[in-house]
């Protein structure tokens, strides 16, 4: 109904402009509260009755007089009645509501897709330090940036992907120590083990392969270590590289790819970080003392003002982050996202303090944050908490391989990021209706035998085609019932289901609006529901021929939708099961 409703708005449009001229309208058609008011609500007599100086439903009926006389409204609209204080409702014709199934079927993987804004959005997400695998905390985290990044561009944005890590500092020198310790044969829990190292089986695995004077790739980054256990340096290069690499792996595993690498160590060598507070220092932002240099952070809405520079020389965690915010504003990207866990809520003030500060055109609220809490992993009903590779937590890859890639990401994207969340090992295993992405992967699968049957009406064929006949065949079945008569779409359940598939465009736009993917996951279990209540009151593989096709250009637009949604979330539209 995307083509119907623009028509609608176009004529409401002229409607309005005729009724008040002189004015600037923003026509819209609502949902009604009630479903059974109609299809949409017209609520603009409401708000011109007084500039009218009439009452709202005589403001009502003339704009009801206009709109019967207008090419789209006598189209498409069935009925208008003027309800309460002056609402108009809108009932729509059979023809509106099934034109939506051509719409999809023609639109294909693009439905809901918009055209190029020529925007461009830079979306920083995962930005693990290189000191350990990636924990379920890392997967929300990439979860989260990659269907934000896909619904981003579903609207016509230019999105660039980054991954900024620290290959420097304190951490990263007690990754090298940890590792020389390892390769000395030291091991935690024995007498001189720091109680500050890391205690993973990993670093056993990376002095092993430091010893064995491996070469490590990783997407950013290439080393071959010395074998020599006194190379500290070089053991330090080589546990980034390997643990780099790691990482990469178990992003790969996830479907999650990177356009950029950002190291923190560049911004100090490059002269980033000095320029940044010189900056700081030129705009009269800063100031001294008790040793230390100060940003006058209160001055744009922190509740105190920060320590920029200790006393002993080191600058403080959120300088960098400025400069590095500064240097994504310099290479043109004006809309920024950083997806980060909650425990970066207190960074944000400063950092956006920072960049006013710095005086270099940042527009106020720049960049935008998603903040996610972290993951409790329960199995048998029991947390799980500890993993033998990394020592201390649950990582990514363990997590995918007891699930899988798509149980993972479904699951990880079923709730707002900022909401708790359990991730049930016993629940992602499950293949029945409790489990969600199961649920919505079967009402895929579902329909792709409906359309496969009409090529191979025995079930023995069907079951016997490759993957790739499977999906060769369904999009041929949906390409030949694009030209599918719709008028037999005419009833109560057929009407619910093709009301379901008019809100996807919607939808998607305000979940990328909201960098809200989660919603997606809503939607797809709403839509898996329609389907299968459609599929419970009328049959599909009836004899007569005319309604049989137009059931099934319905169950076929149906299966489409629920393709591209899933791809939005990185989870994939299986066509058996």
């Amino acid at each position: 109904m995307l083509l119907v409703k623009q028509q609608l708005l176009a004529d409401l449009g002229q409607a309005l402009s005729a009724l008040v001229p002189g004015h600037a309208h923003h026509p819209q058609l609502e949902s009604p509260k009630v479903a059974a008011h109609g299809d949409w609500a017209i609520t603009a007599a409401l708000q011109w009755a007084k500039p009218l100086g009439q009452p709202p439903r005589q403001v009502a009926e003339r704009l009801r007089a206009d709109l019967q006389a207008r090419p789209a409204f006598a189209q498409w609209v069935d009925s208008m009645d003027i309800a309460g204080p002056g609402f108009i409702n809108l009932r729509l014709k059979p023809a509106a509501h099934q034109n939506i199934v051509r719409e999809v079927l023609q639109a294909g993987a693009a439905f809901g897709h918009q055209a190029s804004s020529g925007a461009r959005i830079l979306v920083e997400f995962v930005s693990a330090n290189p000191t350990g695998p990636l924990h379920v905390g890392h997967g929300r985290q990439a979860a989260l940036g990659d269907a934000i990044c896909q619904l981003l561009q579903s609207q016509g944005h230019s999105v660039h992907r980054e991954f900024y890590y620290n290959d420097a500092g304190v951490q990263i020198a007690t990754l090298a120590t940890s590792t020389q310790l390892r390769a000395q044969g030291l091991k935690p829990g024995q007498a001189g083990w720091p109680e500050q190292a890391y205690n993973g089986d990993y670093i056993q695995d990376i002095a092993d392969a430091f010893m064995a004077r491996q070469t490590v790739q990783a997407d950013d980054r290439r080393f071959t270590a010395s074998g020599d256990i006194n190379d500290l340096d070089g053991m330090r290069q080589f546990a980034v590289a390997y643990l780099r690499h790691e990482q990469d792996l178990d992003l790969r595993a996830f479907a999650v790819r990177f356009d950029n690498y950002y190291l923190e160590s560049s911004l100090y060598t490059s002269g980033r970080v000095e320029q940044a507070v010189q900056r700081l220092q030129a705009a009269g932002k800063t100031y001294e003392q008790d040793g230390a240099l100060w940003l006058r952070s209160t001055e744009y809405g922190d509740d105190k003002d920060r320590v920029m520079r200790k006393s002993d020389g080191t600058y403080t965690y959120f300088v960098p982050d400025v400069a590095y915010h500064i240097t994504k504003w310099e290479r043109g990207f004006t809309r920024v996202v950083n997806i980060q866990g909650t425990d970066h809520h207190g960074t944000i003030a400063r950092v956006r303090a920072g960049l006013q500060a710095a005086n270099v055109g940042i527009p106020q609220g720049y960049p935008d944050y998603v903040l996610h809490t972290m993951v409790r992993v329960v199995r048998g009903g029991e947390e799980v908490k500890i993993s033998k590779r990394a020592g201390s937590y649950v990582t990514l890859r363990d997590l995918i391989e007891w699930t899988s890639k798509d149980a993972v990401r479904f699951f990880l994207l079923s709730r707002k990021p900022d909401t708790e969340y359990v991730f049930d090992i016993d629940l992602a295993l499950a293949q029945n209706n409790d489990n969600p992405v199961f649920y919505v992967q079967y009402a895929h699968a579902r329909i792709c035998s409906v359309l496969l049957r009409q090529a191979w009406p025995e079930e023995a064929q069907r079951n016997a085609l490759s993957p790739e006949q499977r999906v060769a065949g369904v999009a041929q079945a949906m390409a030949d019932l694009q030209a599918a008569d719709l008028q037999p779409l005419d009833s109560p359940p057929a009407r619910a289901l093709m009301l379901k598939l008019a809100q996807y465009p919607e939808m998607l736009s305000a979940a990328a609006r909201d960098f809200a993917p989660h919603d997606v996951s809503f939607y797809l279990r709403d839509l898996a529901a329609s389907y299968h209540s459609y599929y419970d009151a009328e049959r599909i593989w009836v004899d007569d021929v005319p309604v049989r096709q137009a059931r099934m250009a319905l169950v076929a637009a149906t299966a489409q939708v629920l393709h591209n949604g899933l791809q939005m979330l990185g989870v994939s539209a299986p066509t058996s099961m």
